[in-house]
């Protein structure tokens, strides 16, 4: 672990990672396979209040700082990327609500994790992904209430999540201006769910699309003002990439000790493919990657900390992190050879998780249009 973290916190990691080691990472593969919702292997993890991380103390949570959050998720992201990724995406709504929700909104937030729930954030529709500003579902205030309608797609923690933050336009001829964010509870009269998608990885997660059918809604569930929301879903993406960035190292770390031990065991010519200098070469190549990828997850936890700008060094965090953990899975694969290649293995398990991070929360193509913005800016 390439993280300085307290005494303290370290012992929550060795907690986490073992807890981990036992209840997660081989009932994982079975989940993989069949695509089900793994709700017993998140049910011990909320007894241990994994779900809980970001929450502050003063709302009944562990309140820690992103480091600790960051180092977490990392060892929940090794032991399997849907895992961590639920967890993950819950918080993200947390942000959001965190930044722009008044004292009412964040308590209701907090006490419906808390109580055993996740939830979810729904910017992306099925004309609207990186183009976000394009996005067709519509608010319209209607007396104290606002009444949705519009379908959001590839949502995490669709359909087992019990409040969203959702993006909605108050008013199109406004463009981005025009966006505004809501808070909408699961079971609330015309909001209901698409299918469950059948993904390529991230297999123990939920994915689903979000349907807004005359959705009914109190105005006091409107996130800070109309107009607002776009600002605000971007400035919550500014804030999570770093935490995407972190479960790509997992993955990317995962995958190196795999090829590791199995460069160990496998002897070819006599000797284990590790002695050659094209294998070791590899293998060190990994650990320069994934320790880099690692200390910018640090660095932009530590700028959010400081209260300091992290949006660019947060991009840079998520599309090296991804870039890493497609590089290192990939290489991991060839490693093992065609056994890499078998299910029975790891490693192409890791492979198939990993293509997803140069993709969500933005795509790395994005991230280095964010990346170069910053950059006009400063020179």
């Amino acid at each position: 672990m390439g993280y300085i973290c307290s005494e303290e916190t370290e012992e929550l990691i060795e907690a986490v990672r073992e807890f981990c080691n036992h209840e997660v990472r081989e009932q994982a593969k079975e989940y993989d396979r069949t695509g089900e919702w793994p709700k017993e292997i998140y049910d011990k993890a909320m007894e241990m209040q994994l779900h809980m991380l970001d929450i502050p103390e003063a709302y009944g949570g562990l309140g820690l700082d992103k480091l600790s959050i960051a180092a977490i998720l990392e060892e929940m992201a090794k032991a399997d990327a849907g895992f961590a990724l639920t967890f993950s995406v819950s918080n993200i709504g947390l942000k959001s609500v965190f930044m722009a929700g008044t004292e009412a909104q964040k308590k209701k937030f907090c006490d419906t994790i808390i109580s055993g729930k996740f939830s979810g954030f729904a910017l992306t529709e099925p004309q609207a992904g990186s183009d976000a500003a394009a996005g067709r579902t519509t608010a319209r205030k209607d007396g104290d209430s606002y009444v949705l309608n519009g379908r959001k797609c590839f949502i995490t923690n669709g359909g087992v999540a019990g409040i969203y933050v959702v993006t909605a336009m108050t008013d199109k001829s406004k463009g981005i201006k025009g966006m505004s964010a809501f808070l909408v509870e699961d079971g609330t009269p015309g909001f209901t769910y698409g299918k469950h998608e059948d993904k390529m990885g991230i297999r123990g997660s939920r994915t689903c699309d979000l349907v807004f059918d005359d959705c009914r809604i109190p105005a006091e569930n409107l996130l800070g003002k109309e107009g607002e929301g776009f600002r605000i879903a971007m400035q919550t993406l500014d804030v999570s990439r770093t935490f995407i960035g972190c479960m790509a190292v997992g993955i990317a770390q995962r995958a190196m000790e795999e090829a590791i031990a199995y460069g160990k065991e496998r002897i070819q010519f006599g000797k284990p493919i590790v002695s050659n200098q094209a294998i070791a070469f590899k293998l060190a190549d990994m650990e320069i990657q994934i320790e880099t990828a690692r200390q910018i997850v640090a660095h932009a936890c530590t700028l959010m900390e400081m209260g300091r700008p992290y949006g660019k060094e947060s991009a840079i965090a998520k599309a090296y992190g991804g870039d890493v953990a497609m590089k290192v899975t990939s290489e991991a694969v060839q490693i093992f050879g065609g056994y890499g290649y078998s299910r029975e293995y790891p490693v192409e398990k890791l492979m198939r998780d990993a293509k997803i991070y140069q993709i969500f929360e933005g795509t790395n193509e994005i991230q280095r249009v964010v990346i170069a913005n910053h950059l006009l800016k400063e020179y």
